[in-house]
């Protein structure tokens, strides 16, 4: 089963074409093929073991895969570490967040990425520019219109759902085009959640392709047009929400359905 374009269709932003890895003799993945379109949220299911996060880590660099072709914008690529996935506009917001609790928010954006004002004739040494920085992320937040408490807030500070954007704007505040998202509302109250889908449908709206890996089915049901479902390490649906419910999605995720039945 694949999810390339048929004749005539757009090229995907981001393509895995037939993606094998093994840790040992165990088969994580076999023979994935899984395409994402600028503009749309894909989501991504499966039972614990399915191979939902050897596949992302394949895609963000992390892993390499055994067999198999990444394409970007249909030109074959090899993610060898997450900054150079990060080089070509693949981004990962991870459940964790990945966010320093004792920095403020302005520090936690430009984390690895600081902006620096060369000292001397010497290039290696400089004062980091706190001031462009600073209004950087304000243009950052603004455009994702992340409403947030003063960006000199200590991230530890923050609510979940007010974390969860800190993470999404670093994320997405680069000139990215792709951003994976696992379990983005785990743990965050009703308001918090909103926020964050919220932010997922703004990313979709301004052309960027996210993945959203979740095991909350009203999460993929409210926010993903189409859905692809991993078992056992091959993918075994990949089908238009608009053709499934959560109901499905289970006894898919499960093997108590197939799509041929």
């Amino acid at each position: 089963m694949t999810s390339l374009p048929a004749a005539g269709q757009a090229t995907p932003k981001l393509e895995a074409d037939a993606i094998h890895k093994s840790f040992g003799s165990v088969k994580a993945l076999q023979g994935v093929t899984i395409a994402l379109n600028a503009g749309e949220v894909l989501g991504l299911v499966g039972d614990n073991g399915a191979g939902k996060s050897t596949l992302v880590s394949c895609l963000s660099g992390t892993l390499t895969p055994d067999a198999g072709v990444v394409r970007i914008d249909g030109r074959e690529v090899a993610l060898r570490s997450p900054e150079m996935a990060r080089e070509l506009g693949i981004e990962t917001v991870f459940q964790d967040l990945a966010l320093v609790n004792e920095l403020d928010i302005v520090s936690n954006l430009f984390l690895n990425r600081e902006i620096t004002r060369k000292l001397g004739p010497v290039p290696l040494f400089g004062w980091m520019d706190r001031r462009k920085m600073s209004t950087e992320a304000k243009e950052i937040l603004g455009r994702l219109r992340i409403n947030l408490p003063d960006p000199e807030a200590l991230v530890g500070t923050l609510s979940g759902g007010q974390r969860q954007a800190v993470a999404v704007g670093r994320a997405v505040g680069w000139g990215s085009r792709i951003v994976f998202f696992d379990e983005p509302t785990a743990a965050l109250g009703v308001e918090q959640k909103q926020m964050v889908h919220d932010l997922i449908c703004r990313l979709r709206d301004r052309g960027i392709a996210v993945m959203l890996i979740s095991h909350n089915m009203q999460d993929v049901m409210a926010l993903c047009d189409r859905v692809a479902v991993l078992r056992q390490g091959r993918k075994v649906a990949d089908v238009p929400i608009g053709r499934c419910n959560g109901e499905v999605l289970v006894a898919l995720i499960t093997g108590a359905r197939t799509m041929d039945s």
